[in-house]
């Protein structure tokens, strides 16, 4: 249970790292207030009126020189500062990071010791032979 819970939350923070670094932009066509078209991946496809001279086809037909159409973009960005320089932390804060991360290893290494405590020990008198016993023996 420990396990499958301890694989559901990493799933769940890979997750969050990927969609607030992930960044993507949507084109939108306007024609006349209206949308036409919009796009995730590549650009709008257009009403084909934005270079007409007609000026009826607009809204307001006293502004003739003016396409009706516009163009708009909604850029996403992601996050870009995820991982922290080492050099922005004050010079105490390095210490101890250093200091930590050392007596942190050094808790992990085993010692090279050749002694054997048992060296002057008799081993144990054994009554009955337990292989022979049990039928066990190592092929």
């Amino acid at each position: 249970m420990k396990q499958l819970f301890h694989k559901i939350i990493s799933i769940a923070m890979a997750l969050v790292v990927l969609l607030t670094t992930t960044s993507f932009t949507i084109d939108m066509h306007y024609c006349g207030g209206n949308m036409v078209d919009f796009s995730f991946f590549h650009n709008v496809e257009t009403c084909g009126m934005e270079n007409a001279e007609i000026a009826s086809t607009c809204e307001n037909p006293e502004l003739s020189k003016k396409s009706c159409c516009s163009d708009d973009q909604l850029t996403i960005d992601g996050q870009d500062d995820l991982k922290n320089n080492f050099s922005n932390l004050t010079f105490d804060q390095q210490v101890f990071v250093a200091s930590f991360a050392y007596s942190y290893i050094s808790l992990f290494e085993g010692t090279a010791s050749n002694e054997v405590p048992f060296f002057d020990y008799a081993p144990p008198f054994v009554k009955r032979d337990v292989q022979v016993l049990h039928q066990t023996f190592l092929i």
